[in-house]
């Protein structure tokens, strides 16, 4: 595995940023940073057999805008975190890869999640309903489980218990060793609690990506003192914010974060040469092609 890169897609809470009909500062602000689309994420990496591959977190209703942005332009998986709709109503936007890599795509989530897919996209999982024969994604669904290790295309990733509120979900550890400057990376979204036994999962981090929703207390995300004293204790090192609601203005905020903990952005790129971290600004395509 090599070339290996990481790409925040959207660092944002549910409604998005600017919020509909928001009048506040952030809301208005000029900072491209403070433009958020709804949280997801892309890894994208070269395989062992020379195969460019691009794996998707969670599937966000601004997919199809993403990805334009990022110049991703395959999807070989997807791993979702959980089933609330700013995490998978982006998934019948991913039948354009479908026809761009002429193969079906892999998705990973826990059962509930699953279910809840099917549910929602009967017309993808029970394509022989469908009154006319329609052009839908091609999925292959697969069950995660906390703590089983999965192998894609060479690189390791771990499911972690995570709760968000009384909800469990899911996090991600990828990576065992330096392939990366960037790994192991931990990606922890939604995040209110951590279990006891998942503490353990997120030692040895290089980087993490950390729920913060904002600094007043919310019942289902971290908020800033808490994402905060969950940083010091996970000792990655670096951490960056993610899930930010429009309270949080991105200059004032990273301001006074400790050292090594700043905010994420849509189109944060950490790539495997180990370069600075590179802003595109939403609305510009990513200049870097996909592996």
């Amino acid at each position: 595995m090599r070339d290996l890169e990481f790409l925040v897609l959207g660092s944002g809470t549910s409604a998005g940023i600017p919020a509909i009909g928001c009048d506040c500062e952030v809301c208005h602000s000029e900072d491209p940073r403070d433009k958020r689309l709804r949280t997801s994420a892309a890894i994208r990496f070269t395989d062992a057999q020379d195969q460019p591959r691009t794996i998707l977190i969670d599937a966000s209703p601004d997919l199809r805008q993403q990805v334009l942005r990022a110049g991703i332009d395959r999807c070989d998986a997807i791993l979702f975190t959980h089933n609330h709709v700013d995490h998978t109503f982006g998934l019948d936007e991913v039948r354009r890869f479908n026809i761009t890599m002429q193969s079906p795509i892999e998705i990973y989530a826990e059962r509930h999640t699953l279910d809840h897919l099917d549910r929602v996209y009967r017309h993808i999982f029970q394509r022989d309903r469908n009154v006319n024969d329609s052009f839908v994604a091609t999925l292959v669904a697969h069950q995660l489980e906390p703590g089983r290790t999965l192998d894609l295309f060479g690189l390791q990733v771990e499911p972690i218990r995570l709760l968000h509120g009384r909800l469990p979900i899911l996090g991600f550890r990828f990576g065992t060793d330096a392939t990366s400057p960037h790994l192991p990376l931990a990606w922890c979204t939604d995040v209110s609690s951590i279990p006891p036994e998942s503490w353990t999962r997120l030692t040895g981090l290089q980087t993490l990506f950390l729920d913060m929703l904002r600094e007043r207390h919310h019942p289902t995300h971290f908020n800033l003192d808490q994402a905060i004293k969950a940083a010091r204790t996970i000792d990655a090192g670096q951490t960056w914010f993610i899930h930010m609601a429009h309270e949080i203005g991105h200059a004032a905020t990273e301001a006074t974060l400790p050292e090594g903990i700043r905010l994420a952005w849509d189109g944060l790129r950490l790539a495997s040469d180990g370069a600075e971290p590179t802003l595109d600004p939403p609305g510009e395509a990513a200049r870097t092609p996909s592996c």
